[in-house]
């Protein structure tokens, strides 16, 4: 009998991923409502990714009572999104989309939760021990990007990634903007003013995960693959077996070389700005101000930059990424400690520059893999990211510390500009590549 059931199961699921195969229209009704899914669960990512930028760095000042480790909460988190990038990939990979990116925010939720215990019984080891956990939100959140691209065409996909993150500046905007709310809020009861905006994280990183589990049905990355498995049976082309070797490597190698760079000069210089303001007279209200225009820079400029990228190639906004960078180095180091506008221009840049190799990396990323190793792919890269982060944040607070906040700002513009000679070296690779797979087709 449990036989029969489980026959008959598998008939209907046949037949119902039988509508997909033959439906391009399908198709592209999933792929709409998918994007429309991912930028909801956006909006509360992004609030719950800005509390640790914001604050996390000057909770820990005021816990130890020095710069030099001030870097640290930012490493601690984005190191904690490393370990959990690569679950994340890993379970997305096995179970899809859905399972992986809900766990992944909910997790992020308990960390930031175990950050509220830390700042109430002053410890600095539970706060530590909890940023790593709430790094699984930050890591969540980055590769919620990736869902938006499975139903993609090659056209669509960098277009796919920059409306996720559009939705992410809903989120993230508002969290800085409200630390002097949130800060009120603990006071009220009970809990210490720099722990109020992660209580706005533990919320919004548990509904992103909600909206994930409850909503996102069916699951595009399974749809996908089947779609790519039927296609290869169809055409009797490349077993699934062999789907990894069609993956260019070359091409996902200059992916996460572009995304690795950005990262370190993005974290490096964002992770000390709240702590040179903070010691040259500026207020948390302030903080959230330059944070908040460089969170929207991040995620905003989604609007046009993803289109652009799709139209113009990676190549040539690869290059703009770099030279963006450049100028927001230059902008932090020369721009006076006591100027709001000039740091505000310089952390925008910083954010414009960022979006611009992600979404750059991302696509060629997509660009390179196949449906049935994708995720795994993603998840393994995204955990050199998170890593490169995690150095970048720990590094910036000894750099500060035995220099300045403008040598650390010159020396992350000038570590950008290694994306324009890796791009151009990619350029003939990836042509190379594209002769080879157009000769197999």
């Amino acid at each position: 009998m449990v036989k029969k059931d489980r026959v008959k199961a598998l008939e209907v699921q046949s037949t119902w991923l039988q509508d997909y195969f033959n439906s391009s229209e399908k198709q592209k009704t999933l792929y709409k409502r998918t994007l429309l899914i991912v930028g909801l669960s956006q909006i509360f990512g992004g609030a719950g990714l800005a509390a640790g930028i914001t604050v996390g760095a000057i909770l820990a000042q005021q816990m130890l009572g020095t710069d030099a480790v001030s870097g640290l909460p930012t490493a601690m988190f984005t190191l904690g999104s490393a370990g959990a990038a690569l679950v994340v990939g890993r379970l997305s990979q096995r179970y899809g989309r859905r399972f992986g990116l809900a766990t992944g925010f909910i997790v992020g939720g308990i960390g930031a939760i175990g950050v509220i215990f830390a700042a109430i019984i002053n410890s600095i080891f539970l706060l530590f021990a909890s940023l790593l956990i709430y790094g699984a939100g930050t890591a969540t959140n980055l590769q919620a990007r990736y869902a938006g691209t499975d139903l993609a065409t090659k056209k669509q996909r960098a277009t796919a990634v920059s409306m996720a993150m559009v939705f992410t500046t809903f989120g993230a905007v508002a969290g800085p903007n409200l630390v002097n709310v949130m800060g009120d809020f603990a006071l009220s009861i009970g809990v210490p003013a720099l722990a109020g905006p992660f209580i706005l994280a533990a919320a919004a990183y548990i509904l992103a995960g909600l909206v994930f589990y409850i909503m996102l049905r069916p699951d595009p990355l399974l749809i996908a693959r089947a779609i790519e498995a039927n296609k290869q049976e169809c055409d009797n082309q490349k077993n699934l077996t062999n789907a990894e070797e069609s993956t260019n490597k070359k091409g996902v190698a200059v992916g996460a070389t572009v995304m690795i760079l950005t990262q370190i000069v993005m974290v490096a210089i964002m992770t000390m700005t709240p702590v040179h303001m903070k010691h040259h007279g500026h207020g948390l209200g302030e903080v959230g101000i330059v944070i908040g225009f460089h969170i929207g820079s991040m995620y905003l400029p989604s609007l046009f930059t993803g289109i652009l990228i799709d139209k113009m190639g990676r190549t040539a906004m690869t290059i703009a990424s770099g030279v963006t960078l450049l100028l927001a180095g230059l902008v932090a180091a020369m721009a006076p400690s006591d100027s709001l506008v000039l740091l505000v221009i310089a952390l925008s840049l910083l954010g414009l520059g960022w979006n611009l190799g992600l979404i750059s990396g991302t696509a060629q990323i997509v660009d390179s893999t196949e449906p049935s190793t994708r995720a795994k792919t993603q998840g393994t890269i995204d955990v050199s990211i998170a890593l490169a982060g995690a150095s970048g944040g720990a590094l910036s607070g000894m750099v500060v510390a035995h220099s300045s906040y403008a040598i650390l700002s010159l020396s992350g513009g000038i570590l950008s500009l290694l994306l324009i000679p890796v791009i151009i070296w990619a350029r003939g690779r990836k042509e190379e590549h594209k002769i080879k797979v157009d000769q197999g087709l």
